[in-house]
């Protein structure tokens, strides 16, 4: 990872301003290669879809985005051979939106991509300290106690 010099004095060197740093790193590097077109908005939207499927209402909740913009992604997604939707067996009016093969692929290649972002962090900083600043930011980000 290249260092950026901000030139900020340390006390506005906050904790958003550096993780948004690192997700410029990782937008950077993904970028950087050729994902047949896709961003990580598409990756995003097709990690939360679950094995049984999910109707494109709660995909919205779980990506955090408005109905409407994740059904377009949804009907891009279909369109790419990622995800597939049709009629949810229990209540025919709600779309069921589920991953194929080529967006379970998907998801393994990008967890397969961070992990060696990851590695590389922990290459570069050691790999107990990395393994500190993981689990920190897992207890943070997830609400999680250092105890559970």
């Amino acid at each position: 990872m290249t260092s950026v010099n901000l030139r900020l004095p340390d006390d506005e060197l906050h904790a958003p301003l550096l993780m948004g740093l690192l997700f410029r790193h990782v937008h950077d590097v993904f970028a950087s290669e050729d994902w047949g077109g896709l961003r990580q908005s598409h990756f995003r939207v097709v990690a939360w879809v679950p094995p049984e499927g999910v109707s494109v209402t709660e995909l919205a909740d779980r990506v955090g985005m408005t109905k409407q913009g994740v059904g377009q992604f949804v009907t891009h997604l279909v369109g790419t051979g990622h995800l597939s939707e049709g009629a949810d067996p229990g209540d025919r009016r709600v779309r069921l939106v589920r991953r194929t093969r080529k967006g379970r692929e998907l998801v393994a290649a990008v967890r397969d991509r961070n992990l060696r972002i990851e590695k590389d962090w922990a290459d570069q900083v050691g790999e107990a300290r990395y393994r500190v600043f993981r689990t920190v930011l897992e207890e943070i980000a997830l609400g999680r106690s250092a105890s559970e």
